[in-house]
């Protein structure tokens, strides 16, 4: 049986990351369709730098504790659950909560821990996987043989798409920003990589392309990137947001949209429904965890750090010096 209580990161207060402090909270429980996983490894994302500082607040009934993904094992089940599932090592999208001793997550959001697959390996993959493949293959309609832009190409994120894009078998273009980066980048699986620090990026693609364009941009950066990105397109391209770092509010030609036939959308994943993450678990069990199992599907690892450095991984990643993803380990 796990104890009463844990060691977990739960702020009482916003602010910079000397806010991240050990604390001891009460172990949660389980509820229908969930389990309880004791934590091997937390993932770092983008979003839990926001929600510390006050700017991303958990959706409702989500734990005020941070953390989007984990891994570990499972050391118990809700009521209507079977027994079965404890012991199996799982990883898994949560909407809050990971950076614990233990975590509950929707039996829906696990997914099998491969042989071969680290524990903070594992812990690094749910959040940018669901998030590269809802907005590249499924909102973005991303087919083989098509050229996409992806906008920080050494984050999490970016590394991830460029690791998917091409086991699917496009053309992948990236910025990034210093020539260390885009090396890194382009070491990593980008057919091209545009430093947006010395180059304008629009020409650069343009010149890429031979003129011709990308058929998708995927965009975390917002504001005025979006008219750029739309330049950046063919027609009939397709153009998804998924951040906004520079700015929630963009200028755009409609008429040139119309006439060129392109699309615009984005998505946030964070507050959507079990059902849905539950059905997006079921598709990348069928089409990318095989991928996974076999090796050919790995994230890029930055740097660990113990649960109790959690204020140091958060600077680490304030800094932008990082080229994949940072975890927390227990």
């Amino acid at each position: 049986m796990p104890p009463a209580t844990m060691i977990c990161i739960d702020p009482d207060t916003h602010g910079g990351p000397e806010v991240l402090q050990p604390v001891s909270r009460p172990i949660p429980q389980p509820g229908a369709g969930e389990v309880l996983i004791k934590v091997a490894a937390a993932g770092l994302n983008r979003p839990d730098i926001l929600q510390r500082r006050g700017m991303y607040p958990p959706p409702p009934g989500a734990p005020s504790i941070p953390g989007l993904e984990v891994a570990g094992e499972i050391v118990a089940v809700g009521a209507d659950l079977s027994s079965k599932w404890i012991g199996d090592k799982v990883c898994a999208l949560v909407a809050g909560g990971g950076y614990a001793e233990y975590c509950v997550a929707p039996l829906g959001q696990c997914l099998p821990v491969p042989e071969g697959l680290s524990m903070a390996e594992a812990a690094a993959l749910p959040e940018t996987l669901f998030t590269v493949w809802t907005n590249v293959f499924e909102r973005g309609f991303a087919r083989e043989g098509e050229t996409i832009l992806v906008h920080g190409g050494t984050s999490g994120i970016g590394t991830m798409a460029i690791a998917l894009c091409k086991l699917f078998g496009l053309t992948v273009i990236v910025t990034c920003g210093s020539d260390e980066k885009c090396a890194a980048a382009k070491a990593l699986g980008a057919d091209h990589a545009i430093n947006y620090a010395t180059d304008d990026f629009v020409e650069a693609v343009k010149a890429a392309t031979g003129g011709a364009g990308v058929e998708l941009v995927l965009d975390m950066v917002g504001g005025d990137y979006v008219p750029r990105n739309l330049a950046c397109l063919k027609e009939d391209g397709r153009h998804v947001t998924i951040a906004v770092q520079r700015g929630v509010t963009a200028e755009i030609n409609i008429a040139a949209l119309m006439v060129r036939r392109l699309m615009m959308t984005g998505s946030t994943l964070r507050a959507r429904p079990v059902s849905f993450k539950t059905h997006v678990t079921e598709e990348l069990l069928a089409h990318v965890w095989p991928l996974v199992a076999e090796g050919k599907l790995r994230p890029v690892m930055d740097q660990s750090f113990p649960l109790a450095q959690a204020a140091d991984a958060h600077a680490r990643m304030e800094a932008g010096a990082h080229i994949g993803k940072i975890v927390l380990t227990l």
